[in-house]
């Protein structure tokens, strides 16, 4: 689920098929772009176009590194999960409070339709045009609602799932990242085990007498 999601913001932000290049950075570090290229069969041309839109929106990062042979310098990208499913969440939250305003637009008022022209029009312009079409001059019907109204009901239920899961994703990730912090911390914290001094040993010079 969490990597459908993360591929489906990746072709929104970058273009279609472009969701593959999740599957090779997922869950791996410092990744070599021409490797990328391999594995997408795309010029680095296309891969780096593809990855400059992701690191725009903070979802990838890099580092470069020069090819000692050949002089020219290479670049390791790195997916930022957590930025990736906080970008995700905010997009299933801008969806569902769409689909809740439709939904409260649907419930409200009604809509008329005109089969032959296969369009809907609110009930102010069919009162407007004499509820008569204006293209092709037949009676609008009154629109069905409640499938509609069923089939947002689904899109807000299904959208409100995915966030959850987000969350929840994230809530691990945040857990996880407050854990390593604290053993950093700890570290820093612990005493040094307390190394006992040798002392050295002298051995004392006798003088010996001399004989008068």
């Amino acid at each position: 689920m969490q990597i459908n999601l993360l591929k489906n913001l990746t072709e929104e932000l970058a273009g279609a098929n472009s969701g593959k290049i999740i599957e090779i950075l997922y869950n791996k570090k410092d990744v070599n772009e021409f490797l990328i290229a391999k594995k997408m069969n795309i010029t680095i041309n296309q891969v780096r176009n593809i990855l400059y839109k992701l690191s725009a929106e903070g979802l990838v990062s890099f580092i470069r590194k020069k090819d000692k042979r050949k002089g020219w310098y290479i670049y390791y990208w790195t997916l930022d999960i957590e930025k990736a499913l906080e970008k995700i969440r905010q997009s299933l939250i801008k969806k569902i409070q769409q689909y809740q305003h439709e939904l409260e637009i649907r419930q409200s008022k009604r809509f008329y339709t005109c089969k032959t022209c296969n369009i809907e029009v609110s009930e102010e312009t069919a009162l407007e045009q004499g509820f008569t079409c204006d293209e092709c001059a037949e009676v609008y019907e009154l629109a069905e609602k409640e499938s509609q109204i069923k089939e947002i009901k689904a899109k807000i239920t299904k959208n409100e799932k995915q966030l959850k899961l987000i969350d929840s994703e994230l809530e691990k990730i945040k857990e996880k990242k407050k854990k390593r912090k604290a053993r950093k911390e700890k570290k820093k914290t612990k005493p040094r085990p307390k190394t006992k001094k040798k002392v050295k040993k002298t051995k004392k010079k006798v003088k010996k007498k001399s004989k008068k």
